[in-house]
């Protein structure tokens, strides 16, 4: 069994778990945090990313003692702008219909928000590579790129958010 200390979502947690537990895992089935889903189990599909220590993660590929220590941030863990009730990423999606089973849609948003916060270069190919680990079976990733540069625009106001000369 492994201890596991962890602060998810700016709460601590700790936890005795097998050995083996993955971090999708101990999120669902510990913590009762059912946003982070599990899609695929070898890592392709991205249903499952969360941010582990600032940094974009596919956590069916972590086991949750190597975790331990750190901070996670899941969907649920995200923080919506003043006044709002979802996070400008969320918001996004929802307005551009980034969505459409919403499966996947966890894992993008975490997806995204991560890249947006790193540097945020909307050009069609950036935008494309930063979603490049995350499938989407609905869509043609169209309304999705959509949502990126429209999240960008409400994160980053003082910035010019347009479209490029690549016709997105």
């Amino acid at each position: 069994m492994a201890d596991i200390e962890l602060t998810v979502n700016g709460v601590a947690v700790r936890r005795e778990v097998p050995d083996h537990t993955l971090l999708v895992e101990f999120l669902r089935e510990t913590l009762q945090l059912t946003g982070t889903h599990v899609g695929c189990d070898t890592s392709q599909c991205g249903t499952c990313t969360v941010h582990l220590d600032g940094a974009s993660v596919k956590s069916c590929t972590v086991i949750a003692a190597q975790a331990s220590g750190g901070a996670v941030t899941t969907v649920e863990g995200l923080k919506p702008s003043e006044g709002k009730a979802l996070h400008p990423v969320q918001e996004a999606f929802v307005q551009c219909h980034g969505l459409q089973c919403g499966f996947c849609t966890p894992g993008m948003i975490m997806s995204v928000d991560h890249f947006l916060r790193q540097s945020p270069d909307l050009r069609q190919e950036s935008i494309c590579h930063a979603l490049e680990g995350n499938i989407c079976r609905c869509t043609g990733y169209v309304n999705i790129i959509e949502a990126v540069r429209h999240a960008a625009a409400a994160m980053y106001p003082q910035a010019t958010v347009t479209a490029t000369e690549e016709g997105a």
